[in-house]
């Protein structure tokens, strides 16, 4: 019995249909890079733009712990499903006017069908994470890669010494940040970010995080765990 199951599965699997499936599936995973720069797959992992984990069935402007939407969006009644989507990656603001996406739509009706057949099966309950174009993308990202948006943020509670701030001053025009290994960098005052992340993977209270902003040059990003934190930190003394 168990041989003439498996032979059955292996005959469906095997079809044109299935094999046309996965093929178009597979794609839309390599086309799916593109939009980890601002989307995670993970349930409230929310980048630029928010998760889109169980995405189909829900309301657009509706996930909880994303603040970010455009009133346009919250107001358009949309609910997110295979027609609505396809529309939407088609052209975005001819369907939701004022929204604030900053993307043009795709005019390829194939990479479309390619995107949604993938997004499909990775946003429903229970996808694991581990097996999406995102986190192998972030496998090659790094550090670099998740503070520019792209792929996953790295865990800023882990930190080595030469991450790991002490202390910051500002004389004129120049920061100076002097990390846990006793080095202290000078940065011109438009070239070093302040940033806060909140997040789970955020830094610890008071122990503030530098990072590469993953530009040419001396830019760099300095993240603390809340807003408060940024003035208590930085002494004005040259």
């Amino acid at each position: 019995m168990h041989r003439i199951l498996f032979a059955a599965l292996a005959a469906i699997l095997a079809s044109p249909t299935a094999r046309a499936q996965q093929d178009s599936i597979t794609r839309g995973e390599h086309d799916f890079r593109v939009c980890a720069a601002c989307h995670s797959l993970e349930t409230d992992r929310n980048m630029t733009g928010p998760s889109l984990a169980n995405l189909w069935g829900r309301k657009a402007g509706s996930l909880p712990s994303f603040d970010r939407y455009s009133d346009a969006l919250k107001a358009s009644a949309i609910i997110w499903d295979d027609r609505s989507l396809d529309a939407w990656l088609t052209d975005p603001a001819r369907m939701v006017p004022d929204n604030e996406m900053p993307f043009e739509g795709i005019k390829d009706s194939r990479v479309r069908a390619d995107l949604l057949a993938f997004l499909k099966e990775a946003t429903k309950p229970g996808a694991a994470p581990e097996r999406t174009a995102q986190n192998r993308m972030n496998g090659m990202g790094g550090m670099m890669g998740g503070m520019m948006g792209g792929g996953r943020a790295p865990n800023l509670k882990a930190l080595d010494a030469t991450q790991r701030v002490t202390s910051i001053s500002h004389c004129r025009d120049t920061y100076r940040v002097t990390t846990a290994d006793g080095k202290t960098r000078p940065f011109w005052e438009r070239n070093l970010r302040l940033k806060t992340d909140s997040s789970q993977d955020g830094p610890q209270s008071g122990a503030p995080a530098i990072v590469s902003a993953g530009m040419m040059g001396d830019r760099a990003d300095v993240i603390f765990a809340a807003p408060g934190e940024i003035s208590r930190t930085i002494e004005d003394h040259c």
